[in-house]
């Protein structure tokens, strides 16, 4: 990661932003609303920690057969990321809840996904939302040497396939979260002094990093084994889990800042950004399918993404009403709106994206 962090520019001539956050304002006055979660979030988290728990003590209770074993861990994989879109996501945002300690109780449901909400609050909040696609600033950029995910990314011969291998690699994400990556990234962002909120001491970081990992384990392996539970299925199962966890999520995000559409910027000699903020992240960041009510409903709204870029401190849950106003603000000052129809069309995007970064090693 480069240490000096890129400016944006200031003056916003077409007034984009100023326009946008008036109409945005307006409507949550005109209509008397919160801007955080409503009834409506409040019953999606039970549904989502429903489909979570539910598989998980049938496990605990019944001695399944192993393709009954392996159906409730992937239903269980599919709630472990309904609850990091719908409910940890707008927890850390301080969306869910107009009461913090709601929002901090609520973010802290990424242990169920086995992060660690210091790490992932640095890594999105704080890097991710502020250099949106943005190479050497965004970590969601960073893949090593295995994917390339920018054009400004050293090429390597493998990624002539990478639209092949990549999925495999992106059930990994929450698997890697619960072993390595939390560690790692604790290290380097404790480093760099690195915090969103309250900077608590290193001590402090390390031992709740530990100590809930220890909870983890022992609720995931530790529990079905001491009940009887083979331990290849077991672990058979946590890997299943975990995959189904981090394909879900790793695709919601790569359909939303890794396609053709989207830019990933390059600060000049002196580290400044073309745009400003808000209008930035219109060229990196793209919407899918809008329309699709499951779609909307179990990703949290981040098929939105745009709408969640530039209001991340909003629920979810407007943002259907928001996209009207952003959209057409947009249009006014001639600024791009990405938006694909449907899922489909932004996996297309994606890969075809991915194929074409594996091909072509020289920046154009």
């Amino acid at each position: 990661m480069i240490e000096s962090a890129p400016t944006f520019a200031k003056q916003d001539n077409l007034k984009f932003f100023r326009t946008l956050n008036s109409r945005v304002n307006n409507y949550f006055k005109e209509n008397n609303l919160s801007r955080t979660g409503n009834w409506k979030l409040h019953v999606k988290t039970i549904v989502m920690f429903s489909i979570f728990l539910t598989p998980y003590f049938i496990i605990l209770a019944m001695d399944l057969p192993l393709w009954s074993y392996l159906l409730m861990s992937i239903l269980i994989g599919i709630g472990m990321a309904g609850i990091g879109m719908n409910v940890m996501h707008d927890g850390n945002h301080g969306a869910y809840s107009s009461k913090s300690w709601v929002n901090k109780f609520m973010g802290g449901t990424i242990y169920v996904l086995a992060g660690n909400v210091y790490n992932w609050q640095v890594q999105h909040n704080v890097l991710h939302h502020t250099y949106t696609n943005i190479l050497g600033h965004d970590e969601d950029l960073e893949a090593g040497r295995i994917l390339r995910f920018s054009k400004e990314a050293k090429w390597y011969k493998h990624h002539k396939f990478q639209q092949y291998y990549s999925i495999f690699l992106y059930g990994l994400l929450t698997f890697n979260w619960a072993i390595t990556t939390d560690f790692i990234q604790m290290k380097r962002y404790l480093k760099r002094n690195l915090s969103y909120g309250d900077f608590k001491k290193p001590v402090v970081r390390w031992t709740t990093l530990i100590i809930t990992k220890i909870i983890y384990f022992s609720i995931w392996l530790v529990i079905p084994m001491g009940l009887g539970i083979s331990w290849w299925k077991v672990l058979l199962g946590f890997l299943v889990m975990h995959y189904t966890a981090g394909v879900i999520l790793s695709v919601v995000f790569q359909l939303a800042h890794v396609v053709n559409e989207t830019d990933n910027p390059i600060p000049n000699e002196n580290g400044e950004v073309e745009n400003t903020w808000a209008i930035h992240q219109l060229y990196t960041t793209a919407n899918f399918a809008p329309k699709n009510w499951l779609v909307n409903y179990y990703t949290g709204g981040l098929n939105h993404q745009i709408e969640h870029h530039i209001f991340p401190n909003i629920s979810h849950v407007h943002y259907n009403k928001i996209a009207e106003f952003v959209k057409e603000t947009a249009k006014e000052c001639n600024l791009p709106y990405y938006e694909f129809k449907t899922t489909r069309a932004a996996l297309y995007s994606h890969y075809t994206h991915l194929r074409d970064l594996g091909r072509q090693p020289q920046l154009s």
